[in-house]
């Protein structure tokens, strides 16, 4: 057992008593670090020796004072002797030593002073053999208490990942693989850190794998077997004569040795690897990230990307600390003054209880509990008087791993969340041994976290946690987009939301939401609702729910979720059922990029969503100027399904406009298998050989064309001579492709478009000059691209058409304005935007009209001061546009991606394009800073907001308004 600080401290000051006047090297040198390493409780035998044997840098032998392998080397001198000598005839051994055994410290002494050089901090300290007392806590790694901070960007996690990702393959190669491959190296990780943090003796593995066992590694299985069994086993129940190095280890519990595995088999290579893990301090490694970096291991794909999946502990808190962390924290400095509040608050932090339903290797829990127990920590001091010395540590911790429950459906990381929360456990541990200098451990384990093995969609959540029992729900559920779920991922969709309508456009994470939603509700109504499964559309059917709302759940849930399900048709199936059961958004952090530190980075744009039964008077928007900058939080009124303070609207696709404006519509569709559409050089080869084909080729123009100018044609066969055709026989070829092609499709409307080989399956091509709106495009642009084109240039169905559209329109549809709703509303392709004529362009609130009246009939009866434009405005608009045309024409040769490019844009576009957002503002009335949405503040959010509240007054008119058309035309 590791000795408390307060002994370590005592033992120091009488260590020093003892040695003020010795001085002679090499009579006492040894005596004197024999007793150094008493005061930290360990024998100097068990770790270090004395002499070692070393070849040094100019290739002569010598001798080093003393190695503790992979920790320290010290070089004692005769008292008065120079201390920066013996530093650098430390560093002349280096070279003759092995990698793993390479020292972190360097520590030289002349009996009166002691220099500590940090070599992987750079850093060095000297003091006086008096003041070794009050220099002890930099000698934590000897006693066992040096503190772990997380940090992702730390090699030392990637290092050992990959160190064990070969003792792994290496396992693997000769056929111990699958469950008792996993279950094996999860106890080894265990002993691996056991032995760096008080756990287990100082290189107490290490040494009984170099000494017991043989070199070439024969026996190293049947060891470690007998290893595994001892450590399940209580003293009391062990051999009498069970060998002293197996007898030293402790009982460990917790069903971590439980199990009784077939034995492995090593080699010397093995062992070799075995052993430069042992190398490592796993002191330092934190169990958050390691768990997801020791899941990777198993899969060579996952491997060859080695850390780029773990969740960083910043993302992490972005999740806990509104749904929480924050508020406890406030709370523990409002009462901290007050012993009994104080009290009654440690009771309640003893209470929590937390469900991860997607745990993986319980990053989450990991973060979640030591943040507990770093608040704990906090209590304890403010409830311990100045001065009072703390002997029983154990009797004043409240909070502990069975508070944690989690659900994976991978049996491997399950395995690791709970180990890594046992190890978490005692990092924990130690650091309040440090803090109240009385040594603390929970050996042997006797609390276990709650985590299950099983497929979260189709287990019950309350036969893991009873709803009743549960204060937090949490997690990061899998990122899966609809199209690539797999057929049993579907299957679990459709038994989780499959009563709800259109719930096949959901990606995979809404299942969490939807499941979530029926937990909080088995509190006060405990089973599903008879014939809601059978229900045709239960969007708007809200689950039952007993008693006043004050008995409503109080759990509250936070998810990470792909900012899909906040954009486009998502929004629709998910948050209309979502709101139809009562939810309310508490918290929200509107699109960022979740990313992490390690190499291979990998990043994904996402949102969080806190969220729960009972509404909260309080709520917060974390919002990002850049997807990849850090967020500010804006207080919010209502937090609704699109993330922007604004009221609770779903918008749904509308067959047409709300405002009285030019309709669009699609491009037209080939359907043809490729076979009417020419890239550059085919076109040229096609004239080449049948030029009187020329009349028949006009540009074809999609998404891709439009912005960044790349060249396609299209053969446009619609009314043309058939004579001329049966004369072009490579055209007629091309003709004859489409109509096998299909003849062969499973679809029979396609199959009936063969009758009709030379036109488009659709055909929606302008009649007069167009508006061109791509349907794809990037989000890094303040503006989509737009364009008018003239009506030969066919449109392809990724491109969206309005019809005679005017440069009042152009403007409307270029400005901050509509890019705010668009990045709102809009689908995702990726993180790009995905237009929609149906949400985004018809539901669009346009700045100069109520239902059906525009400027252009302002003297309608209709129209009110309230929502028309102004003549003026109008004017005004249509002048900035133009502006906005010309300065584009001065770059006649650049593409609009070159033109929109933020890195690129021409500074008199930009100044046009910022003339034109203050007119189409001014338009709106929308002042930036005196709009209550977003605190005033002129963001996207905040604009958003605006337009969800004159949406919402537009579309209440709607049922009038199309009444008194009707008694019009009668």
């Amino acid at each position: 057992m590791a000795l408390s600080w307060n002994e370590i401290k005592t033992r120091a000051n009488t260590f020093s008593k003892e040695w003020e006047s010795e001085s002679r090297e090499d009579a006492e040198a040894k005596s004197f670090w024999d007793a150094f390493f008493n005061v930290f409780g360990i024998t100097r035998r068990r770790i270090a020796s004395f002499e070692e044997p070393v070849k040094k840098s100019d290739g002569k032998g010598g001798y080093i004072d003393m190695l503790w392998r992979g920790q320290l080397l010290v070089e004692h001198k005769s008292r008065g002797k120079s201390l920066d000598r013996a530093f650098d005839q430390a560093l002349d051994y280096f070279p003759g030593i092995k990698e793993r055994d390479l020292p972190k410290y360097i520590l030289v002494s002349d009996f009166s002073k002691f220099r500590l050089y940090n070599l992987e901090t750079n850093e060095q300290v000297e003091f006086g053999l008096k003041d070794l007392y009050q220099n002890v806590k930099l000698f934590g790694f000897i006693a066992g208490y040096q503190t772990q901070i997380i940090k992702p960007q730390d090699p030392i996690n990637i290092k050992a990942a990959e160190r064990m990702g070969r003792l792994h393959d290496a396992l693997k190669s000769v056929g111990y693989t699958g469950h008792e491959l996993e279950v094996y190296l999860v106890r080894l990780l265990f002993c691996l850190f056991a032995e760096d943090t008080t756990i287990f003796e100082k290189r107490l593995f290490q040494d009984y794998i170099e000494t017991k066992t043989s070199t070439d590694g024969s026996d190293l299985a049947l060891h470690l077997n007998s290893l595994f069994y001892a450590l399940n086993q209580p003293a009391e129940k062990r051999l009498t004569n069970l060998d002293e190095s197996i007898a030293a280890f402790p009982y460990v519990n917790g069903r971590l040795f439980a199990e009784p595995l077939p034995p492995a088999q090593f080699d010397s290579k093995m062992r070799e690897a075995l052993l430069d893990l042992c190398a490592l301090d796993w002191s330092i490694i934190s169990p958050a990230i390691f768990g997801s970096l020791f899941q990777s291991i198993m899969d060579a794909d996952a491997r060859r990307n080695l850390g780029a999946h773990y969740t960083s502990e910043e993302n992490i808190l972005k999740l806990i600390k509104p749904l929480f962390l924050d508020a406890l924290w406030a709370e523990f400095e409002k009462i901290k003054n007050n012993k009994n509040r104080l009290f009654d608050f440690h009771i309640k932090l003893r209470d929590l209880t937390f469900l991860d339903p997607a745990c993986g290797c319980g990053n989450f829990l990991v973060i979640t509990y030591r943040e507990l127990r770093l608040l704990e920590l906090a209590v304890l001091r403010a409830s311990i008087t100045s001065g009072q010395q703390v002997l029983d540590v154990q009797t004043l911790i409240n909070v502990d791993v069975d508070q944690f429950y989690g659900i994976e459906i991978e049996e491997f990381p399950a395995q690791i969340a709970q180990v890594a929360l046992w190890l978490t456990d005692h990092q924990m541990n130690m650091k309040i041994s440090e803090e109240f200098g009385a040594y603390f451990a929970r050996i042997p384990l006797k609390a276990t976290p709650h985590i299950i093995c099983g497929n979260a969609l189709q287990t019950d959540w309350a036969s893991v946690l009873p709803p009743e029992r549960c204060s937090y729900v949490l997690g990061n559920p899998p990122f899966l987009g609809k199209s690539n779920q797999s057929a049993a991922q579907k299957a679990d969709m459709q038994l989780v939301c499959g009563a709800i309508k259109n719930a096949g456009l959901l990606d995979f994470v809404a299942a969490w939401y939807i499941k979530a939603a029926w937990y909080m509700h088995k509190t006060s109504f405990p089973e599903p609702v008879e014939g809601m499964g059978n229900s045709k559309n239960i969007n708007h059917v809200a689950i039952p729910s007993t008693g006043s709302g004050n008995g409503r759940s109080t759990i509250r849930c936070a998810f990470v979720s792909t900012n899909s399900i906040t954009q486009g048709e998502q929004v629709g199936v998910l948050w209309a059922w979502m709101l139809a059961q009562g939810i309310k958004i508490h918290f929200a952090h509107r699109t960022f990029s979740w990313s992490n530190e390690a190499r291979g980075k990998a990043a994904v744009h996402c949102v969080i969503i806190g969220f729960g039964l009972q509404d909260v008077a309080d709520k917060t928007i974390y919002e990002y100027d850049d997807i990849k900058g850090e967020p500010h939080a804006v207080k919010a009124v209502n937090i609704n399904p699109y993330l922007v303070d604004a009221p609770d609207v779903i918008i749904e696709k509308s067959r047409r406009p709300i405002c009285a404006v030019p309709e669009m519509t699609y491009g037209s569709k080939p359907a043809d298998g490729g076979n009417l559409i020419l890239t550059e050089i085919e076109r040229a080869e096609l004239l080449t050989q049948e030029p009187a084909a020329e009349q028949y080729i006009r540009p074809y123009i999609g998404s891709e064309e439009l912005i960044n100018g790349n060249g396609r044609y299209c053969l446009w066969l619609k009314d043309a001579n058939p004579q001329h055709l049966r004369q072009m026989p490579l055209v007629m070829a091309r003709i004859e492709a489409v109509r096998k092609m299909r003849l062969a499709s499973t679809k029979v409307p396609t199959q009936e478009q063969a009758a009709t080989p030379t036109l488009f399956g659709e055909i929606r091509q302008p009649k007069i000059d167009y508006l061109a709106v791509p349907e794809v495009s990037s989000e890094r642009r303040k503006y989509i691209p737009i364009a008018y084109l003239s009506v030969d240039i066919v449109a392809s169905n990724l491109l969206y058409t309005i019809e005679g559209a005017g440069v009042y329109d152009f403007g409307i549809l270029n400005s901050s304005m509509h890019m705010a709703w668009t990045g709102a509303i809009c689908g995702r392709l990726g993180s790009g935007y995905r237009y929609s004529a149906g949400l985004v362009y018809n539901n669009f609130p346009w700045p100069d009209c109520r239902s059906g009246v525009s400027p252009r009939t302002s003297n309608d009866e209709n129209c009110t001061d309230a929502f028309a434009a102004t003549s003026r405005s109008y004017k005004n608009i249509d002048a900035a546009a133009q502006a906005v045309l010309d300065a584009r024409a001065v770059h006649i040769s650049a593409s609009l991606a070159d033109l929109y490019d933020p890195l690129t844009m021409p500074a008199n576009l930009l100044k046009a394009h910022q003339a034109l957002d203050k007119a189409v503002d001014a338009a709106y009335g929308y002042k930036p800073g005196l709009n209550k949405a977003e605190g005033g503040a002129n963001t996207d959010a905040a604009r958003v907001a605006f337009l969800f509240e004159r949406y919402q007054a537009l579309t209440s008119l709607l049922p009038s308004l199309t009444k008194q058309k009707k008694i019009k035309k009668q």
